[in-house]
């Protein structure tokens, strides 16, 4: 077991009593409150001293370890309006050596507001960030707190992609020349990276990877590298995404769901040279953080896909070479689930913004 797990095991055990709850979908699962008195929590972190950061929407930082729960500083401007505010965090794999922070924010624009990439450096004891500074931001342009996105994956070469929504301006998703409705793939220093598929095209973007999303706030990387999105639809037609190279996934031209107002949106269920869903549902389950189990402590689990709802309390379950839904895991802890990772042991960490709290599940 490394150091980074055993502290892990060292911080559950500091939060007693542990609880045997019949979870449905997940049998008999041991499941511990790390945390609570969240107000909207967006997103968290493991650091290798085992301990735990985790962002609130309204622009806090939170440091969990050993059953203390102690707030951060330093966070810089954050835009709080609507669905925006401070959003996801990464932990890139480097950070022993340079206590370089990444986040996803709303940040004020000159003609509205617009998803952004910052960076911070955290202090020794975990309780103060420095050197806030805003990496990247989209395009000005966008008005309203919807459609954000928004979170941020650490490819295996080092780059960054982050989810952008379309910021409920529709077409825009269709429009190369702005980065709504994208997945974008930027340096650590925000740039666009190279090998990106428009990155020499005029008036096309440059940090775009794929476009014609509607709102991914889940993505997360599976066993093979390869980036997966969840994303929201409108009524109806939430998807799961393997997200290629330059592709199109169709928004709005094409969906699995209606208006809300139950018009039909675009031109129906697909067209050429835009990607069909891996997965969609129908009604919408409001999907938020996706995780792609590694199966270390659930073996049959390997390679599964676990996607957070909001709508209706519970962990979806996908599996199979074509994505079919498995019993989905449910509890009364699973209230709003916002975010869902694996802790580096393998125990099922998730987020519960219902709850104001985060939890961790073993067998």
């Amino acid at each position: 077991m490394t150091f980074f797990a055993r502290s892990l095991v060292a911080l559950a055990l500091a939060f007693a009593p542990m609880k045997l709850v019949a979870l449905d979908g997940a049998g008999g699962a041991r499941v511990t409150k790390m945390a609570s008195g969240l107000k909207q929590p967006w997103g968290f972190g493991f650091l290798p001293d085992g301990g735990v950061l985790i962002t609130q929407k309204g622009g806090q930082l939170w440091h969990l370890k050993d059953g203390r729960k102690r707030p951060v500083h330093g966070v810089g401007p954050v835009h709080v309006a609507g669905q925006g505010g401070l959003l996801d965090i990464l932990v890139p794999r480097d950070f022993e050596q340079t206590r370089q922070l990444f986040f996803t924010q709303a940040i004020a624009q000159s003609d509205g507001s617009g998803t952004a990439l910052a960076t911070a450096y955290l202090g020794a004891d975990g309780t103060q960030l420095s050197g806030w500074k805003v990496l990247f931001q989209i395009t000005p342009g966008s008005k309203g707190g919807r459609h954000f996105g928004s979170r941020l994956v650490e490819a295996r070469d080092g780059t960054l992609f982050m989810t952008v929504g379309e910021r409920g301006d529709r077409p825009s998703a269709q429009d190369l020349s702005r980065e709504n409705g994208s997945v974008l793939r930027l340096t650590r220093g925000g740039a666009p990276a190279l090998g990106n598929p428009f990155l020499k095209t005029p008036g096309v973007r440059p940090a775009i990877w794929s476009y014609g999303h509607r709102n991914p706030q889940g993505a997360a990387l599976d066993l093979e590298g390869r980036l997966w999105v969840s994303e929201h639809g409108a009524k109806g037609g939430d998807e799961v995404n393997q997200v290629k190279r330059g592709a199109n996934y169709g928004w709005p031209v094409i969906s699995y769901g209606r208006h809300y107002s139950g018009k039909k949106i675009g031109q129906g269920t697909s067209a050429p040279g835009m990607e069909q869903p891996a997965f969609y549902w129908d009604p919408s389950i409001a999907p938020s953080g996706l995780m792609i189990y590694s199966g270390r402590l659930w073996p049959e689990w390997r390679g599964h896909i676990f996607v957070g709802s909001l709508k209706y309390d519970h962990i979806a379950h996908l599996a199979g070479p074509t994505l079919t839904q498995l019993p989905q895991i449910s509890g009364r802890e699973t209230d709003r689930v916002r975010d869902i990772r694996e802790g580096p042991d393998g125990a099922i960490w998730f987020l519960s913004e219902g709850a104001g709290a985060l939890y961790r599940m073993t067998p």
